[in-house]
């Protein structure tokens, strides 16, 4: 288990009850972190608030089932100046909408406040369930959407998590309206605290290779030789060089293993750029 004596802050992206924040309530519970929250509004702040003091953590999203890779996260990993910053855990949140309301009564609704993204993903539900004249009234985020009921009678709803129906003391009216159940973010918490293996361990490391035919194949084939179980790769342009790929792999076992090290250095030998962005329990 690692060690988070130390630790005074742990950022995620706001607003407050977000679904970054149920991932940050997950680590904390899990690692029983007892830092204070900071919430903030951009992947790159969060990066480059951990990378600048020592003593924090961040939450942040590294892939959507829906949307894929968040590419903003992989990009300040890879640029990051601090190179103790690695990937300490991982998460999977399910990306659950729910009607909420200071009402009980469900049929009562004829007014809505959510944002674009909410109204998007849950419009199966809106277009079905509630009244075709319905008043929809956009909000910034479900936090605001959320805070904004209380200038509203008791007709109108909105659209947020159970976490926001928690902090603002909202009715549940109907659960998991979203339209894709199978929508779902996967978190990391990020920081220069040393992981030791676990027994049940992943590691993560991006590269990439040089410009010739099979230069991928070389460095996929020093895993096959030495067994390591490949469970994730994707690659992406690279920011400077929309010509050079960037591929990140994800694959059993810890950097302290002999084995994986072993493999690193044959790989390092063979790509044009590499770095371990961590080894933490799966």
């Amino acid at each position: 288990m690692m060690n988070f004596d130390n630790i005074i802050r742990i950022a995620y992206l706001g607003p407050e009850a977000s679904f970054p924040e149920i991932a940050k309530d997950y680590f904390c519970e899990r690692y029983n972190i007892k830092a204070y929250p900071t919430p903030m509004p951009s992947v790159r702040q969060i990066m480059e608030y951990v990378r600048t003091n020592p003593a924090t953590l961040g939450v942040v999203p590294v892939e959507n089932s829906i949307v894929g890779t968040v590419r903003e996260t992989l990009d300040n990993l890879m640029i990051s100046q601090n190179q103790d910053i690695k990937i300490l855990a991982e998460t999977t949140i399910p990306i659950q909408y729910c009607l909420l309301s200071r009402t009980t009564e469900f049929y009562s609704i004829t007014g809505i406040i959510a944002n674009q993204q909410a109204l998007g993903q849950c419009n199966n539900f809106i277009s079905e369930e509630l009244p075709r004249n319905l008043n929809v009234i956009e909000a910034t985020n479900p936090s605001e959407a959320a805070r904004s009921l209380q200038n509203y009678n008791l007709t109108y709803a909105s659209i947020g998590s159970k976490k926001i129906a928690e902090v603002y003391n909202l009715n549940i009216l109907k659960d998991g309206i979203n339209d894709d159940k199978s929508n779902r973010t996967n978190y990391v918490l990020i920081g220069s605290i040393d992981t030791e293996p676990t027994g049940n361990d992943k590691t993560t490391l991006m590269f990439t290779t040089q410009d010739k035919p099979g230069a991928l194949m070389e460095i996929l084939n020093i895993f096959y030789n030495k067994d390591i179980n490949l469970s994730y790769i994707s690659s992406q342009q690279g920011k400077e060089n929309p010509q050079n790929y960037v591929f990140v792999v994800s694959f059993d076992g810890h950097i302290k293993d002999s084995k994986i090290s072993n493999a690193m250095s044959e790989i390092e030998e063979k790509a044009t750029y590499l770095k371990i962005m961590g080894s933490y329990e799966k």
